[in-house]
C-alpha cells in the first residue's frame, strides 16, 4: 500500500479538509434565510428533531439580532446544537421537513442558522445556565460522547455532581474520533465539551475505560447512579477469505487514525475499495481520496433505494471523483506477498422475500476491481463482552432498556449507541436528556425512601 507520508503539502491538506459547509460569512446573509422563515405553528422542523430545538423561536431570534436568546433556545432542547448543526443529516430530519419544500422552493438553511447562533457561544465560552444549588448526590457516567455529556449537563444543571469515565484522551466520542475532518474539526470538538462542561460540577477522567480501570460494581458502590454511554464500536467483519490481508482495514480505524494522528501519519492506498453505503463509508471514501488516493471505488450491494446514507451525503463522495458500483458484494480479497492485490464481488440481483423487503440473491457473475487498500464499513458491533461480563438484559448486544434508558440492574441506566445500535449524533443527545430524567426521578424516590425510614 502507497504510504501516505508527504503526499500533499500542509496547504493541500488544508485545503481539502477545511469545512465543507461554509457557514455565513456576515449578518446579513443570515438575515437574508432567517426573514425567509415562515415561523410555522406546530413547525414540521421541530417535530423532525430528535431534540426537539424549538426552531421557529431561534430564528425569530436570530432576526431582532437576539444571538444569545437564540443560542440559549437551541442549547436548551440540545446541549450539543453546536455539532449537531455540523453534522446532522438535516436532509432527512429538520430541513427536510421545511413547508418550502411543498412549494418546490429551498428549504431555509435551518443547520447554517443554527450554526450562526451557536458557534459564538462556544467559540467564546458564553455561561448560558446556572446549576442549581447542589444536591449532594452523585452519578457516574461511562463515555464522554454525545449521549454522556448530554445526560451529564442535565444533572449538573438539576444540582447532581457528576463524574464522567472516558476511555480516550478526549471527550466528544464520535464527534472527536469517528466523523470526518471536512465536517467537525478537533479543536471545534474540544471547545463544545469545555463549553458542555462550563455549567460546572462536572469531571471528566481520561483513559479510564470499563472492565479495565474500572468496574460497574466499584462504581455502584460509590455513586448513587450510573448511566452507560459507552457507544458501539467494533466494525462488522465481512467473514471473507483475504480479510487478514495487508492493506484491509476497518473505516472506524481509518477515520480513528485520521483524527487522532493527523493527516499525513495515515497510509492510504492508490486505489481503494470502500465496501458500504452508510455515512461511515462515505466518510472514509471522501477522506481516503481527499488523502491522496487516485481511484476510490464504494462497493454497495444493494440500489440507491436501499442506501443509508442521504443523497447530499452520496453526492459528496460523487463530487470528490469517488465510484460506485451497486448491486455487488464482496466475495474475496486476493493478495501478492500478503498485501491485497484484488477484491472479487459477485453481482446481486434484489429478489423481494415473504415480508416484502427486497434481498440480495449473488449471482454467478464476477466483478474484479483491483485494489491496494480496501476499506471495511458494513456496519458496527456493539461491544457484547463489555455486556456479558457486566451481566445486563440486552438485545444482540445492544443494552435492553424500559421507559428512558432503565436497565435490568437497580440504579444503572444506559442511552445512544450502546442502545440503539448505532443512530444519528441528535439521537444520542435525546437519549442522554431522557436519562438525565429517569435518573433524576430515580434519585428523588430513593431520597423519599431514606427519609421516610
Amino acid at each position: 500500500m502507497a504510504v501516505q507520508n508527504n503526499r500533499l503539502t500542509a496547504e493541500e491538506y488544508e485545503q481539502r479538509f477545511s469545512d465543507i459547509h461554509p457557514p455565513f460569512e456576515t449578518r446579513d446573509a443570515a438575515l437574508v434565510d432567517a426573514n425567509r422563515c415562515l415561523f410555522c405553528y406546530d413547525a414540521p422542523c421541530t417535530k423532525s428533531c430528535p431534540t426537539g430545538i424549538n426552531v421557529p423561536k431561534f430564528i425569530k431570534q436570530i432576526t431582532t439580532d437576539n444571538l444569545k436568546g437564540a443560542a440559549y433556545t437551541i442549547f436548551s432542547s440540545n446541549i450539543m446544537g453546536g455539532g449537531c448543526a455540523k453534522v446532522c443529516p438535516v436532509e432527512k430530519l429538520c430541513e427536510g421537513a421545511c413547508v418550502y419544500n411543498l412549494m418546490e422552493e429551498t428549504a431555509i438553511p435551518i443547520a447554517r442558522l443554527q450554526r450562526y447562533a451557536t458557534e459564538p457561544a462556544i467559540k467564546g465560552q458564553w455561561r448560558m445556565f446556572e446549576r442549581k444549588q447542589r444536591t449532594g448526590k452523585k452519578v457516574a457516567i461511562i463515555g464522554a460522547g454525545p449521549a454522556g455529556l448530554s445526560c451529564a449537563h442535565a444533572l449538573s444543571r438539576e444540582g447532581v455532581d457528576v463524574t464522567i469515565y472516558e476511555k480516550e484522551a478526549k471527550g466528544g466520542g464520535l464527534m472527536t474520533y469517528g466523523i470526518a475532518a471536512y465536517k467537525v474539526t478537533p479543536a471545534f470538538c474540544e471547545e463544545e465539551v469545555s463549553f458542555i462542561t462550563g455549567i460546572g460540577g462536572i469531571d471528566i477522567r481520561y483513559n479510564q475505560e470499563l472492565g479495565k480501570d474500572i468496574l460497574l460494581s466499584a462504581l455502584q458502590e460509590e455513586y448513587d447512579a450510573v448511566y452507560l454511554a459507552f457507544g458501539v464500536g467494533l466494525a462488522r467483519q465481512l467473514y471473507i477469505p483475504g480479510e487478514q490481508l495487508e492493506g484491509v482495514v476497518d473505516a472506524i480505524s481509518f477515520i480513528y487514525d485520521i483524527r487522532n494522528s493527523g493527516f499525513p501519519a495515515v497510509p492510504v492506498g492508490d486505489q481503494v475499495a470502500v465496501i458500504g453505503m452508510g455515512m461511515t463509508a462515505i466518510d472514509a471514501a471522501t477522506q481516503a481520496r481527499r488523502l491522496g488516493a487516485k481511484e476510490v471505488t464504494l462497493v454497495y450491494r444493494r440500489t440507491q433505494q436501499e442506501m443509508p446514507c442521504t443523497v447530499a451525503e452520496m453526492d459528496i463522495a460523487l463530487l470528490d471523483g469517488c465510484k460506485i458500483i451497486w448491486l455487488a458484494a464482496p466475495a474475496e480479497i486476493i493478495g501478492e506477498n500478503g498485501k491485497a492485490t484484488q477484491l472479487i464481488c459477485h453481482s446481486v440481483r434484489l429478489e423481494e422475500d415473504n415480508t416484502g423487503r427486497r434481498q440480495p440473491v449473488l449471482t454467478d457473475e464476477k466483478i474484479v476491481l483491483p485494489v491496494d487498500m480496501v476499506i471495511k464499513a458494513a456496519g458496527q458491533m456493539p461491544f457484547e463482552q463489555l455486556i456479558y461480563e457486566n451481566q445486563l438484559h440486552h438485545n444482540g448486544g445492544k443494552i435492553a432498556v424500559t421507559g428512558n434508558g432503565v436497565t435490568s440492574i437497580n440504579g444503572v441506566f444506559a442511552g445512544g449507541d450502546c442502545v440503539n445500535g448505532g443512530k444519528e449524533v441528535v439521537d444520542a443527545v435525546q437519549a442522554g436528556k431522557e436519562g438525565a430524567a429517569a435518573i433524576l426521578a430515580y434519585l428523588q424516590a430513593d431520597c423519599h425512601v431514606s427519609s421516610s425510614h
